[in-house]
């Protein structure tokens, strides 16, 4: 593993040729690689090398039994890791792939259990990034990568991030700037004809079932059966406290006056705020409030606060992803 690096903070490179053989190369190695992709970037290591998807588990604290996301250059290179690939798979990869949505299909005999968790299924993601495919397209093969954070915390969207999480625990950073999308890939889970959201992201039910033309269910509890599923998650330091919109300016007074430093996060920030109050900078549309939604909770961090009151959008196409996090994120206090 002549690439990786053994102390300090990790390598960040600036995307280039060079850059992409390093990693690659790492990867090869049994190392580590934070890439970007359009949602979150992710914590690579080789798939087929169950070592190595042990480091990830390491690096980022993460329970052994959590299962990880194998990225692949394209549809054809995912067939190699699914058992079958129904009808309904080739729809859905049709229609998103490449793209931020991630299918969990029954494994095939190449996956290790290091990747599932000991689980029959799979999931599968082609990333709509070009640094990403250029990786993967390098590499060869499977990269299983979760986000390249510390267990639970504030997912990364860049490079900066990762570096300020993981730091000696990632042995290369590619640099490919901020991720487009911001929040984690859709999850849909693929049994036969029957189809089940785990998670939520830019890909909606909706979306799912128009393009299948099979029902959707909504995503199911118990056991975590695919990244993101655990009710507290993507928590910064500070306490969240979700408010609608009617509500939040009260709500941020009460809790200024029982003491907090408070900072404030919706798409138009509420009128009336107490001068104590730290208003973040307004976000402007559901997908605008995705794209910065984990910049702006480290933001909290960063200003000192230890309560953010957030105005989820509304729940409607990828608002309900934006809502999804931070419902997760407020019961992890």
């Amino acid at each position: 593993m002549g690439d990786s690096v053994a102390t300090g903070r990790p390598s960040v490179l600036a995307v280039s040729e060079e850059a992409l053989e390093r990693a690659a190369r790492v990867l090869r190695g049994g190392g580590l690689v934070a890439f970007p992709t359009e949602t979150v970037y992710g914590l690579g290591a080789d798939a087929a090398n169950p070592s190595a998807v042990a480091r990830i588990f390491a690096a980022k604290g993460r329970p052994a039994d959590h299962p990880l996301i194998v990225h692949v250059a394209s549809a054809a290179t995912a067939r190699d890791w699914a058992a079958s690939f129904p009808e309904s798979a080739r729809a859905l990869a049709d229609a998103f792939w490449p793209g931020p949505l991630t299918m969990v299909l029954p494994r095939s005999e190449r996956v290790p259990d290091a990747v599932t968790g000991g689980r029959p299924t799979v999931g599968l993601r082609v990333p709509d990034q070009p640094v990403a495919r250029a990786l993967l397209e390098r590499f060869g093969g499977g990269v299983a990568a979760p986000s390249a954070n510390r267990f639970g915390r504030v997912s990364p969207t860049t490079a900066a991030h990762v570096a300020a999480d993981l730091g000696e625990r990632v042995d290369l950073v590619v640099d490919g700037g901020p991720c487009a999308v911001g929040v984690e890939s859709t999850i849909v889970e693929i049994d036969g004809d029957r189809l089940a959201v785990l998670r939520t992201g830019a890909v909606t039910a909706d979306d799912i079932a128009a393009v299948t033309g099979l029902p959707v269910a909504a995503t199911p509890t118990g056991p975590a059966r695919a990244p993101g599923m655990l009710a507290a998650h993507y928590a910064p330091r500070a306490r969240v406290v979700l408010a609608e919109a009617p509500e939040a300016a009260e709500t941020v007074a009460r809790w200024v006056e029982k003491g907090h430093q408070v900072a404030v996060l919706a798409e138009v920030l509420p009128a009336d705020l107490p001068g104590e109050a730290l208003p973040l900078a307004a976000v402007g549309s559901a997908r605008d409030y995705a794209r910065v939604l984990y910049q702006r909770l480290r933001d909290v961090d960063a200003a000192g606060a230890d309560v953010v009151v957030a105005v989820p959008p509304a729940p409607v196409g990828i608002g309900l992803a934006v809502r999804d996090r931070l419902l997760r994120a407020s019961r992890s206090h």
